[in-house]
């Protein structure tokens, strides 16, 4: 009967939800100024005031959202500092930008405001070359950057020139070759302002060539290592001297040019998109060598059955939760979004027919983060949009799923909104107003209380999500890519109490959403950096649906050496954009919005396009005629536990699935 009155009491909730009422009233947003001129470090501030039909002012919360003025893809933040709650400018990068006014829960009643940011006047020219030493007959291509009196990169054209071309020569591009012996300078200038690199060429000591691979036969999607051995006249080693790795195709005749069928880089690293016999060729000035190696299909595909699923169709699932109970058995709980604050938990023992065992309804329009303890009794949940606009966690008893309680909330500081959290060692470390995280400790649930704090010093620093393994926290920082903190587990001296930073990496032209560790049988030590790039005001249910309404793909970074970390794969799906993954057992489920479920195969070492390798194991739709919009998959998040994989639809509720044991074919 408990059971009952709780839904009954959430579906009243839905109907006289306080803030949605009032903002519905809403006709207009009022900005002042409307357009704002900054130099670089000057500040402004924007206020807005939303208003109903006759002009009377409505009390609504109110984001400040700062876009790059020509349109383009990514976060502005770093470029131009705005306080979202606040509308405090800080110009930090020259530019043209458009801060978008939204009233929250009415984002389609915006306001768009021009913000201009003087360049500053430029610096110095800084010159990087290809590295190695300068021999007669290399070629390397030189980069150089533009930095303003600010200390930022600026574009524009550059010229580059040799002060004596019969030494080394340079093209428009950048590209250093060295004919002759000598001593020479590479200038490049812009704007008046040069930089310049000094050589001395010397005489190509080569005399051979060889070339060793790690293996002679590969799948598609393997990377196999190149190295080349260059040696003088006298039989000695010439380390100093640049290979050029190359490579040429036999691929099969399935192979098409929409990519290249093979790739190899700089350090001899060579992956294949497609089968066939390839040849690598190491080039140094006067010499090469060949090698080949023969590439077959990886043949890793796997069929993905149905289980069962735990419908919910009143409203939009946000992220799920899946553990073992402490009565033995197996329980889910799922959040919801842009509703009302309700939280669902389910006995998913038997994955086919998931039970609905209990749920909660706190104050909130969204739950969008839902975590269990190690022990399986304590549950915390995020809040956003309360109607005090006092947000944070809430603590709930999950000891027994059939009859969840309240134990607690802790909002202190934390009124901004929580999206994400993490349950570690009774402490929670939660995603405070997207700027930084708290750590809670809940040692004593019913007495919650903050011990420690962790925030970037970045201009426009943003924060989305944190993941923690072993006491190392990942964090997602949008444009600041992933942050790797020590709290406890590191040798930094880190602990809840003093998070501590041990590395870094933005990504290739990322917006870092989620960040998830793995370390690979291979020794090598990745951490998966999945993208989030929304059109502006995307709800999540636009009548105009497009297959480019959500675009972001996972960029692999390799960790190994945490001083010197290196994007070298990516996985992409065009049609659609990521959002929260899993790794387990050299295998990567991850949800892919209306791409829906994917499962990847990342066993080995990973370089290039893991989609374009044969790496893709299985995928999965899901379609529900009576989800909240009809036959509309939306993969939220995925969790694999105990052989079943359990995810979020953001349509339809909790999904679980199997995938099936791999079918060999018996000659």
């Amino acid at each position: 009967m408990k059971h009952a009155l709780r839904l009954f009491v959430f579906a009243s909730l839905l109907s006289i939800c306080i803030p949605r009422a009032t903002v519905a009233q809403a006709a207009s947003v009022e900005v002042t100024p409307m357009d704002v001129a900054l130099e670089v470090g000057g500040e402004a501030r924007l206020s807005a005031r939303v208003l109903d039909a006759d002009g009377n002012e409505i009390d609504a919360q109110i984001l400040f959202v700062p876009q790059f003025a020509d349109g383009r893809r990514g976060s502005a933040r770093r470029s131009l500092d705005v306080d979202r709650a606040t509308g405090l400018i800080k110009g930090v990068k020259g530019g043209e930008f458009i801060v978008s006014v939204i009233v929250a829960d009415a984002r389609n009643l915006r306001a768009r405001v021009p913000v201009s940011v003087a360049y500053p006047a430029l610096d110095r020219v800084e010159i990087h070359p290809a590295g190695g030493s300068t021999y007669v007959g290399i070629s390397a291509r030189h980069t150089a950057e533009l930095l303003d009196t600010a200390d930022d990169v600026r574009d524009g054209e550059i010229a580059w020139t040799s002060s004596d071309a019969s030494i080394a020569s340079v093209d428009r591009f950048g590209i250093v070759t060295a004919h002759a012996p000598g001593s020479v300078t590479i200038s490049a200038a812009a704007e008046g302002v040069t930089g310049r690199v000094s050589y001395a060429v010397a005489a190509n000591p080569a005399a051979g060539i060889t070339l060793a691979a790690s293996q002679e036969r590969a799948r598609t999607g393997d990377v196999v290592r190149f190295s080349a051995t260059v040696e003088d006249a006298s039989g000695g080693a010439v380390d100093d001297l640049p290979v050029t790795f190359t490579v040429r195709s036999d691929p099969s005749i399935e192979a098409t040019a929409d990519i290249p069928p093979a790739e190899v880089d700089e350090q001899g690293r060579f992956v294949a998109y497609y089968p066939g016999v390839y040849t690598v060729v190491a080039n140094v000035p006067g010499h090469a060598a060949r090698r080949s190696i023969e590439v077959h299909p990886r043949h890793v595909s796997q069929e993905v059955t149905f289980v069962g699923q735990g419908q919910v169709n009143n409203e939009r699932t946000s992220d799920l939760w899946v553990w073992e109970g402490v009565d033995g058995r197996d329980y889910a709980i799922t959040g919801t979004h842009r509703a009302a604050g309700a939280v669902y938990f389910w006995d998913v023992t038997d994955p086919a027919s998931p039970v609905l065992t209990d749920s909660v309804v706190v104050d909130a329009r969204t739950t969008n983060d839902v975590k269990v303890n190690e022990a399986g009794d304590v549950c915390v949940i995020s809040r956003e949009g309360a109607s005090n606009r006092r947000n944070g966690i809430v603590i709930l008893d999950c000891s027994d799923p059939r009859d969840v309680e309240i134990i607690s909330a802790f909002d202190e500081e934390l009124t901004g909104g929580v999206h994400n959290l993490f349950i570690y060692e009774d402490h929670v470390y939660a995603v405070n107003n997207g700027r930084r995280f708290d750590v809670i400790d809940i040692a004593d649930p019913a007495n919650p209380h903050r011990v420690g704090r962790f925030e970037l010093d970045t201009p426009g620093h943003a924060i989305h999500d944190i993941w923690i393994v072993d006491g190392i926290a990942y964090t997602s920082n949008w444009g600041d890519g992933t942050v790797i903190i020590d709290v406890g587990g590191g040798d930094k001296g880190g602990s809840p109490s003093n998070p501590v930073e041990i590395a870094r990496f933005a990504d290739i032209g990322g917006a870092t959403h989620a960040s998830f560790p793995y370390r690979s049988p291979t020794g090598r030590f990745y951490v998966f950096m999945g993208d989030e790039i929304g059109r502006p005001g995307f709800d999540g249910q636009d009548p105009e649906r497009t297959p480019q309404f959500m675009a972001g793909y996972i960029h692999v970074v390799d960790f190994t050496d945490p001083e010197n970390p290196e994007e070298v794969a990516r996985y992409e799906i065009p049609e659609a954009g990521s959002h929260n993954y899993w790794i387990e057992d050299d295998k990567l489920y991850a949800a892919f919005y209306n791409g829906g479920l994917r499962v990847v195969d990342i066993s080995g070492e990973l370089k290039g396009n893991l989609g374009e390798q044969g790496r893709e194991i299985a995928r999965y739709l899901a379609y529900d005629p009576d989800g909240v919009v009809a036959n509309a998959p939306f993969t939220w998040g995925p969790q694999m536990h105990k052989g079943n994989l359990f995810f979020a639809e953001y349509f339809s509720g909790l999904w679980a699935v199997k995938l099936e044991p791999r079918q060999e074919l018996v000659p």
